[in-house]
């Protein structure tokens, strides 16, 4: 039964099955020892020699640690194991797994399905290495649920541009996030721009020339008057002069950690974060604003419009202003016609309705 089941596992992984592997298997000759974590480690430690070669962002890397530090603990805490075998995993440990994330380590469901994928990948280089044959992620599904991620409106972005804060350093993270909303960088690509990478478009005019630190993908962004006022304002600042930076942009979490303060002193309800700047130049800023979305889509470096429509303006901007230009039509139809005979024939349709009545 188990070299029955041994060649049915062989078949389903689109190996070839010889004589061979066969008494290799009843001699327990071909039994990886490889251990899930060690596995683990050792793709970690690949992929941070490639982000040394810029292949990769620091910051994958860092999430395949993270995600290998949630299977030791799941380890040590269920089996009180440091590591365990590949042959060991099943579909019931990937499924217990996900319950631990989301229970244990209080994880939401879309963060735990990415620390899964991230586990998956390691697992499907163990079938590909042939360390193990059958797949114990076959029968799991895990889906992401979409959640609504809106931008700030036209009117909440005013508020945010016009307010006067007493604290510079307020001030300047306002100043920061603006500009990300009337460009679409992303973070890392406000923190890493230089003043190099500013330069004059065919256009004539300035634009922002460089490449995506995310993808590699190449940026290029014409700038918008209140952009390049912001540019202006820190030309001189001390950290941009020792950067050589456009902006004296600080790390992320505290960037983020100053925008919620600024959203209450704003009285802006919604979430402030870096991210969500990008999302209002994508939506408030340009597509309110009638720029086609193949358009914004090259701007924000997108590799397809399907990626550039979960930034588009949410459904209740969408719907008012296609209900008012429907509203204009209506009013044009409705409106009595300039010429004579046709202003006659309608008015004698009206006192034929008048008479009847």
């Amino acid at each position: 039964m188990k070299i029955q089941q041994f060649k049915s596992e062989l078949m389903l992984a689109g190996h070839a099955i010889t004589t061979q592997k066969i008494m290799d298997f009843v001699m327990g000759k071909n039994v990886s020892k490889a251990k899930v974590v060690q596995e683990f480690q050792k793709h970690n430690d690949e992929l941070l020699a490639l982000v040394e070669k810029g292949e990769y962002a620091i910051g994958t890397h860092v999430r395949f640690e993270i995600a290998k530090k949630h299977v030791k603990d799941y380890l040590h805490y269920k089996y009180n194991l440091e590591d365990m075998d590949f042959h060991e995993l099943n579909f019931e440990f990937i499924k217990d797994y996900e319950f631990y994330l989301k229970t244990v380590k209080n994880i939401s469901h879309n963060t735990a399905v990415k620390y899964i994928t991230n586990f998956k990948k390691i697992v499907l280089l163990a079938i590909d290495k042939e360390i193990i044959t059958a797949d114990p992620f076959k029968r799991f599904k895990a889906k992401k649920i979409k959640v609504p991620k809106k931008p700030l409106s036209a009117y909440e972005l005013a508020q945010l541009e016009n307010h006067t804060f007493s604290t510079p350093r307020l001030a300047t993270v306002r100043d920061i996030f603006v500009f990300q909303c009337y460009t679409g960088l992303a973070y890392i690509d406000a923190f890493n721009l230089k003043n190099s990478d500013i330069k004059f478009g065919i256009d004539g005019e300035m634009w922002i020339i460089t490449e995506r630190q995310k993808t590699g993908g190449n940026i290029n962004i014409p700038l918008l008057p209140k952009a390049k006022a912001i540019m202006e304002r820190y030309k001189n600042h001390k950290l941009c002069l020792e950067r050589n930076s456009v902006l004296p942009v600080t790390s992320n979490q505290k960037m983020n950690a100053y925008l919620k303060e600024i959203a209450d002193l704003c009285g802006i309800e919604s979430t402030l974060n870096t991210h969500k700047a990008r999302r209002t130049f994508g939506s408030t800023v340009t597509l309110n604003n009638d720029v086609p979305i193949h358009v914004v889509k090259e701007l924000l470096g997108h590799q397809s419009v399907k990626q550039t429509e979960e930034y588009t303006i949410t459904e209740q901007q969408s719907v008012g202003r296609e209900m008012k230009q429907l509203q204009l039509r209506l009013n044009q139809k409705t409106e009595i016609p300039d010429d004579p005979m046709t202003a006659n024939v309608l008015k004698m349709q009206e006192e034929i309705i008048s008479l009847r009545k």
